[in-house]
């Protein structure tokens, strides 16, 4: 188990690309520069990249010490209508989980569903069946199937729902996006580090304590309505939130240690930097 908080970016920043690096085989050396200690490789839109590519960036990741983990396909749809769809989508884990093995990545990041045309209930349950039609067809899997809290009203993924389907088996392992719950609220959720630590302790109390103290996790600033999540934000808005120092008060008072991966809009790597700052200066200080 890592001995501190890790952090580093979804995907390449503007800043990776300034500096004249092309490929994301070359991330790990990039963040390794930074000083940061975490990569999430970025599959929302499909996975393109090859079993070549994939295991050429986990073993750069290996040798620069970069932890990994991989977002799986926005279309993955745990709670669809369509039993056709949804037979689909366990196959979409299923490459994704091979391909987070080439990276050398131990999580995969699994969006829970929607709950917009059906009920809650509806959604819930078409979620189960999924996932446990997942668990059967990839078995004992080493990589964590992380599921994650998510930012629109109409989404399935408030922390309650998510933990509860991360209780169906021991391979599923929740996923907080502390910006998602902050826009899901329409802002204010998050005053101070008790409003954090208790994110912890109900994950705790659900699905183990090694699972909440060691966390994956995602925060940004984003911008909501009325409906939720609308676009997400970099660390330089004031308006939107959520505060990141209060964690970091959280993260070093109580000694947790999750990876914090930062998808802010075009600055992740220098906004991941701040947060790896902010947590240092909050362990000197507790």
């Amino acid at each position: 188990m890592r001995k501190t908080a890790v952090f580093g970016p979804g995907g390449n920043s503007e800043s990776f690309y300034a500096k004249g690096y092309r490929s994301t085989t070359q991330a790990p050396r990039f963040l390794a520069e930074l000083g940061l200690g975490a990569y999430e490789f970025e599959a929302g839109n499909g996975l393109t990249a090859g079993e070549k590519t994939l295991r050429a960036i986990g073993e750069e990741a290996k040798k620069y010490g970069i932890e990994m983990s991989l977002h799986t396909p926005y279309f993955i749809s745990l709670s669809g209508v369509d039993p056709e769809k949804r037979l689909k989508s366990v196959g979409y884990i299923e490459r994704s989980l091979e391909a987070a093995g080439w990276l050398g990545a131990d999580t995969i990041v699994v969006h829970c569903g929607s709950a917009a045309k059906i009920s809650r209930e509806e959604a819930m349950a078409l979620a189960t069946d999924t996932l446990l039609k997942t668990i059967e067809a990839v078995g004992d899997t080493p990589v964590h199937i992380g599921l994650e809290t998510m930012g629109k009203i109409n989404q399935l993924g408030t922390l309650d729902e998510m933990l509860t389907l991360c209780a169906l088996d021991e391979h599923f392992y929740p996923v907080v996006d502390f910006g998602h719950m902050n826009a899901r609220e329409r802002g204010g959720f998050f005053p101070d580090a008790d409003s954090y630590r208790r994110i912890f302790d109900r994950v705790a109390a659900r699905v183990g304590e090694e699972k909440a103290r060691y966390m994956h996790c995602h925060f940004s600033k984003i911008e909501f309505t009325d409906a939720g999540e609308k676009r997400h934000l970099t660390f330089a808005d004031m308006q939107y939130g959520p505060a990141f120092e209060p964690l970091a008060e959280a993260m070093a008072r109580d000694d947790l240690r999750p990876r914090i991966i930062c998808e802010s809009a075009g600055t992740m790597a220098e906004d991941a930097l701040f947060m790896q700052a902010a947590y240092l200066a909050a362990r000197e200080e507790s």
